[in-house]
């Protein structure tokens, strides 16, 4: 179990990026959504022991993390928002250089880790080519590679999908739901379809604090009927933003497409959507830009 508490974080230049956040995320997959700049990297920062909150406290699995931070280090997978590599290295080398780092000093054994991670992330036949000349989802899956190396009971993903083409996003996708059978691993993104496809439990994030906690599906219910849409042109979107909750749009077919949060229908010319959970992010979005406040799509306080 990963315990964050009351965790706070501002920058020098005044920027509050952590404000009092708390979560309790079991073994499993977790999805941390939220919009860039959210403070969703200092979190993972911080879960990792690579910077210090000015307040608060992290625990996994009894380690205090900032207390102990080599002894967390020792459990954890990390791969950051920017995986740097040596580009004229190549995987079979490079993880074994990682490998070294982390403690596999037994020669025998550092191959076989090796050889394994390689083949479960799809990279063996890839495996003597220059990490240069990977693509981008092949630097991400050797990014999991690295971080799975010493069996790691927390693994840290941050924007793990971001610029994968759709056949690389879905074999990163089944990697991952592989991975976090038996362990805590935190999925941070601002993809919603990633947390809708992979996580049981998620957290919406945004301006530094945490306003929507829940199952996916059961934040999806909070919204029944309270979602309606309609077409129509760019030209009126003004007038029905000065008189609607209009939480998102997006030109489907050439014509412009309104979700709309609203108790009942706003007139005749709407029709009522299953909430997705889309629909839930931008309603949440939305309400804490307007607000700066606590939301009501609140499944589980933070």
């Amino acid at each position: 179990m990963l315990n964050i508490e009351g965790l706070r974080k501002t920058y020098p230049n005044g920027v509050q990026a952590l404000k009092d956040v708390s979560l309790s995320i079991p073994n499993g997959m977790f999805g941390l959504l939220g919009p860039n700049g959210a403070g969703k990297s200092t979190l993972m920062r911080t879960i990792a022991a690579l910077q210090s909150p000015d307040a608060g406290a992290v625990t996994f699995d009894g380690i205090d993390v900032l207390k102990q931070p080599d002894a967390l280090r020792r459990t954890l997978g990390y791969l950051p928002q920017d995986f740097g590599v040596y580009p004229r290295v190549n995987a079979v080398d490079m993880l074994n250089h990682i490998a070294v780092l982390k403690g596999l000093t037994d020669g025998r054994k550092r191959r076989e880790v090796v050889e394994g991670l390689l083949k479960q992330t799809n990279l063996w036949s890839a495996r003597k080519k220059a990490l240069s000349g990977y693509s981008g989802g092949m630097r991400q899956r050797f990014g999991i590679a690295q971080a799975l190396l010493g069996d790691p009971r927390l693994i840290i993903v941050d924007e793990p999908t971001a610029g994968l083409d759709p056949e690389e996003r879905n074999r990163f996708h089944n990697l991952l739901a592989d991975i976090g059978e038996n362990v805590v691993v935190v999925l941070s993104t601002h993809i919603v379809d990633d947390v809708a496809d992979l996580c049981p439990r998620m957290a919406i994030m945004a301006q530094g604090e945490i306003v929507a906690l829940g199952a996916p599906a059961e934040l999806m219910r909070q919204l029944d009927g309270r979602v309606w849409t309609k077409s129509t042109d760019k030209a009126s979107l003004p007038e029905y933003q000065s008189r609607l909750d209009v939480i998102s749009t997006r030109r489907v077919a050439g014509t412009l497409s309104l979700h709309v949060l609203s108790d009942v229908r706003p007139d005749d010319t709407f029709e009522p959507v299953t909430p997705s959970l889309e629909d839930v992010y931008f309603a949440t979005i939305s309400k804490q830009r307007n607000s700066s406040g606590a939301v009501s799509l609140d499944a589980e306080a933070a």
